[in-house]
Parts: C-alpha cells; sequence; structure tokens
C-alpha cells in the first residue's frame, strides 16, 4: 500500500496522481498477479483511471471486458472511451429490457450494441453491467477474456465476483472504499466472519482469498476542494488518506445578489466563503419527512439561484454561472427526497437534482444541500448511522456543502452508542458511523447558522 508524503514535506498533486496512476498501469499490463486492486477518494479520477487502462490493455493487443454496476456507470463509460479515442472498437451489452442503455450510444460509430456476448466477440472492449454478465456461460465463448475491469468494485458483492469470475483470467479491480456498502435485500448474519460472506464486497472477498495482491490507491481528489478534502480525508479514510488537487484560493463562489440577512442567505454566505455551512433548527424530534427541514432545504436552493451565483475555479478562471443542473440535494431516504422536490416545485425550481445517497455516489455538482440523516430523530439506527451514507452527502461538491439538521444530534449519539452485535472473523470498519459522525459535526459546528422557522 502506498503511504501519504511525510507531513511538511511539498506535495505536486499532479506528480502524485501520475506516479500512482503509472504504477497501478505497470501491475496491470506487467504484473504476475491475477489482480491489482486500486483504492479511490472521491472524485480521484476512477472513471479516467478505468479508460485509461482499458485503452492501454486494447493497444497492447489485450482484448478485455469491464465490469460496471449500473447500465448508466456503463453507458459514461462507453461514451468516454468513445471521447478519448472515437476509433476504439466497443461492445455495448444490453439487457432486453425496453430502452437499456442511453440513445446517446446510438450516434456512436465504433460501438457495437447487442444482448448476446457472441455477437461482440473480437472487440476490442466489451462493457456491461456485473447482472448481464452473470448471464454469459464461460462455455458458450471461445476462450475467457485475458483482463477484465471492474469499476466500483466495493459497491459490487462478492456473490456477483463469483458469477462472473469465469469469465477472465486477470483483473482491474478500482472503487471507492468510502462509499456504502453493497446492498442487499437479505440477511447475511449466518455468513458474517466467513470468507466467502456472498454480501460481503468483491474487494474484501478477493482480499481475504488473495491477500498478497498488489493494492494501490489515488493520493488526490480533483472533485473535493481545499476546504473539505482534509475532513473528509480524516473522517472517512484514516488509513487511505488523500488531499486535494487544489489549494486554498483556487476555487471561488461569489453572488452578485447581497444577503437579505435570512438563515438561508447567511448560511449560503457562510459556506461560499468556508466551504461548509449548517443551517441549524430547534431540536425536536420529526416525522422523516420533517416539513419545516424540507422548507429550509427549498429555500436555500431558491436563494442559491435567485442570488446570481458564479464560480471561478482552475478549471476556468472566467465566472461561470452557478445554474440548477449544477446544484443538488441529498437525502438518506426516498420519501424525504420526494418531499424535498414536492417543495422545491412550490418555490418554481424544477431542474435541480434530488436524490437520495445511494443514487447521488459518483455525481459531482457545484453546490450540494444536504438533509442530515440523524435530523430530528429520536434514535441512531444503524441505517443512519452507516459511515459510507454520511461520505456519499459530504464529498459532492466541487465548491461547498450545506447542511440543514435540527440541533441535538451530538447529544443524540453521545445516547444511543452503537449496539450492533460484534462478530467473530469480521473486520471492525474504522471509523465507524458514529465517530464519523462525531467528527462531522465537530467541524459543521464552526460554520453553523441558527434558524427558527416561522
Amino acid at each position: 500500500m502506498q503511504l501519504a508524503p511525510p507531513a511538511g514535506a511539498s506535495f505536486d498533486p499532479g506528480a502524485e496522481a501520475a506516479r500512482a496512476t503509472e504504477a497501478i498501469l505497470h501491475d496491470t499490463l506487467h504484473g504476475t498477479h491475477r489482480g491489482v486492486v486500486v483504492d479511490s477518494p472521491p472524485g480521484a479520477g476512477k472513471s479516467t483511471l478505468v479508460v485509461r487502462a482499458a485503452r492501454e490493455l486494447a493497444a497492447a493487443g489485450r482484448p478485455l471486458m469491464v465490469i460496471a454496476q449500473t447500465n448508466a456507470q456503463v453507458d459514461d463509460l462507453v461514451l468516454r472511451l468513445a471521447e478519448k479515442d472515437p476509433e476504439l472498437p466497443v461492445g455495448r451489452l444490453h439487457s432486453s429490457d425496453p430502452d437499456p442503455y442511453d440513445k446517446a450510444l446510438d450516434d456512436l460509430a465504433n460501438v457495437r450494441k447487442s444482448t448476446k456476448a457472441g455477437d461482440l466477440a473480437g472487440l476490442d472492449v466489451v462493457i456491461s453491467t456485473a447482472a448481464k454478465w452473470a448471464h454469459v456461460k464461460a462455455d458458450q465463448l471461445d476462450a475467457p477474456w485475458g483482463h477484465a475491469i471492474v469499476d466500483e468494485a466495493y459497491q459490487m458483492r462478492s456473490d456477483a465476483l463469483l458469477a462472473v469470475a469465469g469469465l477472465f483470467e486477470r483483473a482491474l479491480f478500482v472503487g471507492d472504499p468510502g462509499q456504502l456498502d453493497p446492498f442487499s435485500i437479505v440477511g447475511a448474519e449466518q455468513w458474517a466472519g466467513l470468507s466467502y460472506d456472498p454480501s460481503a464486497s468483491a474487494v474484501a472477498t478477493l482480499l481475504a482469498h488473495n491477500p498478497d495482491l498488489p493494492q494501490h490507491r489515488l493520493p488526490v481528489s480533483w472533485r473535493l476542494p481545499a476546504s473539505a478534502a482534509p475532513l473528509v480525508s480524516d473522517a472517512f479514510y484514516p488509513y487511505t488518506p488523500f488531499r486535494s488537487g487544489t489549494g486554498p484560493g483556487d476555487r471561488a463562489l461569489r453572488f452578485a445578489v447581497e444577503s437579505d440577512g435570512s438563515g438561508a442567505d447567511r448560511v449560503i454566505d457562510e459556506a461560499a466563503e468556508s466551504g461548509w455551512g449548517l443551517l441549524e433548527l430547534p431540536a425536536r424530534n420529526t416525522p422523516r419527512t420533517d416539513p419545516e427541514a424540507v422548507r429550509a432545504l427549498a429555500q436555500v436552493v431558491r436563494r442559491l439561484l435567485d442570488r446570481g451565483g458564479a464560480a471561478t475555479s482552475e478549471r476556468d478562471p472566467d465566472p461561470t454561472p452557478l445554474t440548477a443542473d449544477r446544484i443538488a440535494v441529498g437525502t438518506a431516504h426516498r420519501d424525504q427526497a420526494a418531499a424535498v422536490r414536492a417543495a422545491l416545485a412550490d418555490v418554481g425550481v424544477l431542474d435541480v437534482t434530488v436524490d437520495t445517497a445511494n443514487r447521488l455516489q459518483g455525481r459531482e455538482y457545484d453546490v450540494t444541500v444536504v438533509l442530515h440523516p440523524l435530523s430530528g430523530r429520536p434514535d441512531a439506527t444503524a441505517f443512519h448511522l452507516e459511515t459510507g451514507r454520511l461520505c456519499v452527502l459530504a464529498s459532492r461538491h466541487r465548491h461547498a456543502c450545506i447542511v440543514v439538521c435540527r440541533a441535538g444530534v451530538s447529544a443524540l449519539l453521545d445516547d444511543h452508542p452503537s449496539t450492533e452485535p460484534v462478530q467473530l472473523g469480521v473486520t471492525v470498519k474504522f471509523p465507524d458511523g458514529w465517530e464519523a459522525n462525531h467528527a462531522v459535526l465537530s467541524r459543521l459546528s464552526e460554520h453553523r447558522v441558527p434558524w427558527q422557522p416561522h
């Protein structure tokens, strides 16, 4: 595992990222191990690495399969490959469902689409979801693929990896260990602690059986600003720390319209200045779709748009308008997201992304507005304390993150220490959700704006 530079050492983010990428590609193309594992923090360029590795393997005459976890991820990778190399023959293996892929793929001359892997034989790269690859049988192929790339490998369950493992000989596993764990609707307690636990992530099971595989990490987040990377790294990635690719003065968020003194405007100004803002409502136990918190989220978004925000960054020194498509609202539950969409519609906002942490994974915005998972709750359940959920919500932004939360969450955490049973053989996840929540709240308290709903 690569280590962070010593404290005080000069850090060139571009050089460090390039060095890490070259080491990963060397082990992938020239190593002797059957697998290579890459840990990546939010916004470190996982997709860029996957695309580059796919192109280099293809250029070396090694056809490969790429495994992603959702159709949206698959289509994004196909589009990225076509943008980087329009001549590269790519296969998009898809289901028989209506509308199985992004119609933008129909305009790409180098992309062949089919429901059958045999139709795509001989292409340099074939991409599909793990669920679709599971229906392809090794005996239906002339020979297994020499190489595979598994994207978002920490979100892939180990049983899904087992279902496709016979299709390839060697693989590059790329993923973010801090994001949400693989989802399962079936209880898996009876397998806990076993090396073949089907609910464990593909990477956890892979390393349990192959502890000597090369492990790398991407050391730089190009998404998170200098104001956010230290908190996210310390709170969620203590064993795989990372830095921001930008410095304190490289990004700015400014507004043409002055503050009107409201809670929404004051927290917006705080977040624009420091990168973080906490709009704190009075302590109270509430329904899950807390009407006052939902209205607060809608007001913050409405004011972000009304005040004529503009962002500057290392990408573009000219101010870029903060439009609705560059703002997202994140929640823990789907009913909360639906309530926020309705509240936004009431104030005339229709084009802002509103979704759960699960569906916001991998996405990037200039500003995010987040309903804290523990806001207004009478208890702290395992679901709401899940480290990955808070990590996703706190790591989608390039400029600022505004959290809406009722007061009293710190006391709630202290009143509800973890009661999850200790299971033999299970590696304790560190940091746990209790500790990560305290770390984030401690930082947010420095940027607190109290708000009393009328």
